[in-house]
């Protein structure tokens, strides 16, 4: 077969020609086409998010990515792949204005080699109550709707298990109980219409479709560019052909049902953040740095050399083989000029995502932007140029400020709003660092206060948390409390929030801040700051509503492996992706 042929067998046919003749040239050339085009997968990249990531696992895989350009080029492809992040109504406005609709639907008609993710697979549907409403490719019977419920985090964020129907050879390298990664504000939900179409299903807040299969089109919710080798797994059944492997050796598509698989340890993980503060060293080089409470000289006062605990793309992957949920990369120095020229960091990102196929976050300074030179740039071009970077999510106090002091009202404009409408909410992550100032009564501070285990200097009762701009170094008249549920109303789908006064401590998470904010808000919210070992973070899951934590100097510095840490949450029932 012309899928076997090798760099060995290329020279054999080339003595072959050389001995028999034009005809065997003739023959010889055809059968490198075919291998040729036997590698190469055509992907409807649209330009919603990052899809780096699909073409890093595709590359890894050995095979050729080749973009569409033109409407015509979908019925050229043998194979399809259409990944999609963002909102419902803006990818539908895209593909309309670009004259792809009739040709993805007859593409996926013809019953050829086809893989949504994510939003392709919602796209794939009737429709969506996204964006007010709007119709879909129709391929799929159904509509798209919000998760719903009074006590549901949404966007549902993270690592979950999946519940297989059909055992078709796509999932075959997943094994029960085994959880893949996930980011999404909107499902689809089974029904008697599409169940000939459910290939695997998802429980949060109800069950949900995480995966479709008919012959050789399929689609799966999750992202498996995102999910560590086993959606690596996913990727090559599909591109070498073995999706319906099993289906084709004669042992039909048997089902699989909830009691064939583990009963403990299901649903939705809580993640395990690895972070990686990044910033210039004195001699113009990216390194990853740490301090305590924010400070990442070796002195304050002496102005010694930036501390270097490593470079970002080494330990991004050192971090993935250990184990790591999610990589965040913390952009601390400040930009040259514009986050777009940024090329080192920028760099730091494409190179990582090469490699590390969990998700990527990058946070400093996205929002709109003038240069030195006065043009201007608006944070959707700054984001832009982060996703196609390769990061997943992007990282807002001024905003917060005049939310307020307009009454509440959203108008559109700010970098929150802007983001989220163009690449979904679950793109826009805020991070919050905040300090604590203490009252001896609530009534003394317009913000949110709890009573505090740990009394102030005076004896105060009564802390607030205020949130800080320019690195920590500025206090503002607005809390941690009043900050998250500004951002969550403007649009934003996750809060990682830090602590100054524990950053660098090690004696854990600041649990009264953590559950305050966490109570406050219906989005995923990450601890970050104070973890010294392992049960640090059984502490924080255990004590509050929290959906990650996050740590930096213990895994830079050895002090702690993840792979630890994830050992301890499994000993204490907390679920945890392996």
């Amino acid at each position: 077969m012309a899928m076997t042929l090798s760099t060995t067998s290329f020279g054999d046919v080339g003595a072959l020609t050389s001995r028999r003749g034009g005809k065997t040239r003739r023959a010889a050339a055809a059968a490198v086409v075919v291998a040729s085009k036997a590698k190469e997968v055509h992907l409807l990249d649209y330009g919603a998010g990052n899809v780096r990531s699909v073409r890093n696992a595709i590359t890894k895989l050995g095979f050729t990515v080749i973009d569409i350009a033109k409407p015509e080029e979908i019925a050229r492809a043998d194979r399809l792949i259409f990944p999609g992040v963002g909102a419902y109504g803006s990818a539908m406005d895209v593909l309309k204005a670009r004259g792809l609709v009739d040709p993805l639907r007859d593409y996926v008609a013809s019953g050829k080699p086809f893989m949504g993710v994510c939003l392709g697979l919602q796209l794939l549907f009737d429709g969506s109550e996204e964006s007010g409403g709007v119709e879909g490719l129709g391929v799929i019977p159904g509509t798209v709707g919000r998760f719903t419920g009074d006590d549901l985090i949404v966007p549902h964020i993270g690592w979950n298990t999946l519940d297989v129907r059909k055992d078709t050879g796509l999932l075959s390298d997943v094994p029960d109980g085994d959880r893949l990664y996930f980011v999404h504000s909107y499902r689809a939900v089974p029904e008697k219409a599409n169940e000939d179409w459910v290939l695997a299903t998802c429980d949060y807040g109800g069950e949900f479709i995480a995966a479709v299969q008919k012959g050789e089109v399929t689609a799966c919710q999750f992202h498996p560019e995102k999910s560590g080798e086993k959606g690596i797994g996913i990727f090559k059944n599909f591109l070498e052909g073995n999706a319906n492997a099993r289906e084709a050796a004669g042992d039909g598509a048997r089902s699989r049902s909830k009691s064939d698989r583990v009963a403990t340890d299901r649903g939705l993980a809580k993640r395990v953040i690895a972070c990686l503060d990044v910033r210039s060293n004195d001699n113009g080089d990216l390194v990853v740095t740490k301090g305590d409470s924010y400070d990442v000289r070796e002195s304050s006062s002496d102005g010694g050399d930036v501390r270097n605990l490593g470079k970002p793309v080494e330990l991004a992957g050192k971090y993935f083989e250990q184990g790591a949920d999610e990589v965040a990369f913390l952009n601390i120095t400040g930009y040259r000029d514009l986050p777009l020229t940024d090329a080192p960091m920028l760099e730091v990102l494409r190179r990582s995502s090469e490699t590390v196929f969990v998700p990527l976050t990058v946070g400093g300074g996205i929002r709109d932007f003038t240069d030195s030179n006065g043009v201007s740039y608006t944070s959707l071009e700054v984001a832009s140029a982060y996703f196609s970077s390769g990061a997943d999510k992007a990282h807002a106090v001024y905003v917060a400020e005049a939310y307020y002091a307009s009454g509440g009202k959203k108008d559109g404009t700010t970098s929150v709003e802007q983001i989220s409408e163009r690449y979904g909410n679950q793109a826009v992550v805020i991070s919050i660092d905040p300090r604590r100032q203490y009252v001896k009564d609530p009534k003394d501070t317009k913000n949110k206060t709890v009573k505090t285990s740990r009394p102030g200097p005076n004896g105060e009762e009564h802390v607030w948390f205020q949130c800080t701009v320019m690195g920590g170094r500025e206090g503002r008249d607005i809390g941690a409390y009043e900050l998250a549920v500004a951002m969550e109303d403007l649009g934003a789908g996750e809060i990682l929030l830090n602590c100054i006064d524990e950053d660098g401590q090690g004696n854990g998470f600041d649990h009264e801040l953590v559950g305050l904010v966490s109570d406050a808000v219906k989005i995923p919210v990450i601890a970050s700051s104070g973890a010294g070992c392992p049960r640090h973070f059984v502490d924080v899951f255990s004590s509050t509503n929290c959906s990650a934590a996050l740590a930096a100097g213990i895994f830079h510095r050895g002090e702690v492996d993840i792979s630890e840490v994830k050992a301890d949450m499994r000993e204490n029932a907390i679920p945890t992706r392996t």
